[in-house]
């Protein structure tokens, strides 16, 4: 029996770090929304172990891979016998703060558990993630939600108004650890206005949602890596409203409202950049790729 799955990226409407746990995590306040740029993942049975492929050579093949591990994890807590080769064909960049390998993890378990007919929830399984990694219960369930605590205690929330996502990723990664570990609240100039943010989803208010946009990351990654700060500069130059880095980075997004805008900037921005898309939200949209 084969399964495949789409794992969507997913992009942070607003970030901020609020203290460091005594576990040694960071206490995170965010709004994730998922976009129309998405890995795909095919799960087929097998006798044995777990194998892995990918269409990407920037994937690793082993235990350091989250689908991997998702594989792993689901066979040793329900004692599984039967294997599984997992293929992942990539469309999502590499370290660029979209949580390709969170939601390839979490396309992992879901499949896993049709595949081997578990019937696990999806409280069940957001359960798992967690113990893989902070997006990953984000990525479990997907749509747009507030994401308290390591990232694990998600408030659903209304999906963005309808808009292109440009998409620009440096060629250099950013390690979140580093980011992380670098991070000093003195540094914030300004923090998300999380009640704001969740007025203009409610309204669809594309405007109020663009005005809103923060990520108090940017206080690191902007400062240590100048071709990311370029980059929102230069999105915004080209008259974008809404323009933020995700995640720890290096992927800034814009957000426009009409395609030939969002063309635009595609094609003004391939000339600083080599990785550059312009994606639909999801949030019941079937949304295409611009390319």
């Amino acid at each position: 029996m084969d399964i495949s799955l789409k794992a969507p990226a997913k992009i942070n409407l607003t970030l901020d770090v609020l203290h460091k746990r005594d576990d040694g995590y960071h206490e995170l306040e965010m709004v994730m929304t998922t976009i129309d740029l998405a890995d795909r993942i095919d799960l087929t049975e097998r006798a044995g172990g777990i194998g892995l492929e990918s269409t990407s050579g920037f994937v690793p093949f082993d235990d350091r891979n989250l689908a991997y591990r998702a594989a792993a994890l689901i066979k040793k807590r329900f004692d599984i016998k039967k294997g599984v080769h997992i293929k992942i064909h990539k469309k999502i960049p590499v370290a660029a703060g979209l949580a390709g390998g969170s939601s390839d993890a979490a396309a992992t378990l879901r499949g896993l558990n049709r595949l081997w007919e578990l019937g696990l929830s999806v409280e069940e399984l957001a359960g798992l993630g967690l113990e893989l990694g902070s997006d990953v219960p984000f990525c479990v369930r997907g749509g747009t939600a507030i994401a308290r605590g390591r990232g694990e205690q998600l408030t659903p929330l209304p999906p963005p108004p309808p808009c292109w996502v440009v998409l620009a990723k440096p060629s250099h990664g950013v390690s979140t650890a580093e980011v992380f570990n670098a991070f000093r609240a003195d540094r914030v100039q300004s923090r998300p206005r999380l009640d704001r943010m969740e007025e203009a989803l409610e309204k669809k208010d594309f405007s109020g949602v663009c005005e809103e946009l923060s990520n108090v990351l940017e206080s690191v990654t902007l400062e240590q890596y100048p071709r990311v700060r370029h980059l929102k500069e230069k999105m915004k130059s080209f008259g974008v409203p809404g323009v933020l880095m995700s995640g720890s980075g290096p992927t800034v997004f814009g957000l426009v409202e009409r395609d030939n805008v969002a063309r635009r900037v595609v094609n003004g921005l391939r000339g600083f950049c080599r990785q550059v898309y312009a994606v639909r939200m999801l949030g019941g949209l079937e949304g295409t790729s611009l390319d």
